[in-house]
């Protein structure tokens, strides 16, 4: 098998627990040819002081020190400035690799012809103390959020449906040079990724879990949808671009079951101007249905709905 270069651009922000550990699992990786960036994104703790220590052993490692805090859309996209790999990770130094993650992924890309731009795998999940809760399609299976993977052309389904681990990504770093790299107005980047490269690129599915993702809670429940939360107006924000993106009519229903899934949550937990923004999109896409104007009375109604959501996720997830 060719040896391509692998860029892994690993992003701090106040891993100063884990860092180490995240870094050693890089450096541990059996596939030998790699360009390690590191980007600290302005910690307040003392990570960059642990980082420095850790790579006065390896010289070769290039580290990006962020005079102030961008968020994770900015601070990749300066680590991607300096991507020299034919493949690229975004990693975050918090979680930690298998050693055989990237030679097994790139495997799997080596059977693969240049139509396919992601391989994704299995994860695990693992508590602050980096003991495994819970492994990612066992739990999507037994909830019934998923009956199968999906892969090749995953545009609906990456539009409709959350199914991928996004920490377990290998990208073409052409996909990425495509793309931009992640659109830095957003609030987060991985849903606004997989929509955009999915509509270009094939994505295949390697069922190993290789990576371990770091969760502070095991209820996925935890931190959704919190009033004001900046990232589901970027979900709206992404599902506006979708409706451009949009070639028929099953790409449309894909991205009204989005619509209608975001409205429920933005209603429930109480985020109206979010609410009224998906109610109005996807009166751009078909006629409102019973459901959706009750939906907009319950908003109008202004009744707290927010703590009857959070028990519901809470019983659900």
């Amino acid at each position: 098998m060719e040896r391509p270069l692998v860029t892994i651009i690993c992003l701090c922000y106040n891993h100063a627990a884990f860092v180490e550990e995240a870094l050693k699992s890089v450096f541990d990786q059996t596939y030998p040819n790699l360009q390690v960036i590191v980007v600290d994104d302005a910690s307040t703790d003392n990570s960059i002081e642990v980082i420095r220590r850790i790579l006065a052993q390896h010289p070769n490692i290039q580290l990006l020190a962020l005079p102030q805090n961008l968020g994770n859309c900015k601070a990749f996209n300066q680590g991607l400035r300096l991507a020299t790999g034919e493949y690229v990770v975004d990693f975050a130094t918090d979680d930690v690799m298998l050693p055989e993650r990237i030679e097994k992924q790139l495997q799997l890309f080596s059977q693969l012809d240049s139509t396919y731009g992601v391989v994704f795998t299995d994860a695990n999940y693992i508590d602050t103390q980096g003991q495994v809760f819970r492994q990612h399609y066992d739990y999507l299976f037994a909830k019934k959020l998923l009956a199968d993977i999906p892969q090749g052309d995953v545009y609906r389904d990456v539009l409709s449906t959350y199914f991928i681990a996004s920490p377990t990504m290998l990208v073409r770093k052409k996909v990425f040079d495509e793309l931009q790299g992640y659109d830095e107005t957003l609030a987060y980047e991985d849903f606004d990724f997989w929509v955009r490269s999915a509509r270009q690129y094939k994505y295949a599915f390697f069922p190993d879990r290789l990576t371990n993702v770091r969760r502070k809670h095991q209820s996925l429940s935890s931190g959704w949808y919190k009033r004001g939360d900046p990232q589901l107006h970027s979900t709206y924000l992404v599902c506006e671009k979708a409706q451009h993106l949009n070639r028929d009519a099953g790409d449309k229903q894909a991205l009204l079951k989005r619509v209608r899934y975001e409205l429920r949550q933005s209603v429930f937990s109480e985020n109206h101007k979010e609410a009224k923004l998906f109610y109005n999109l996807l009166t751009t896409l078909e006629s409102p249905s019973k459901s959706d104007r009750l939906l907009l009375g319950l908003m109008k109604s202004k009744l707290p709905l927010a703590k009857l959501r959070l028990f519901y996720q809470r019983w659900r997830y």
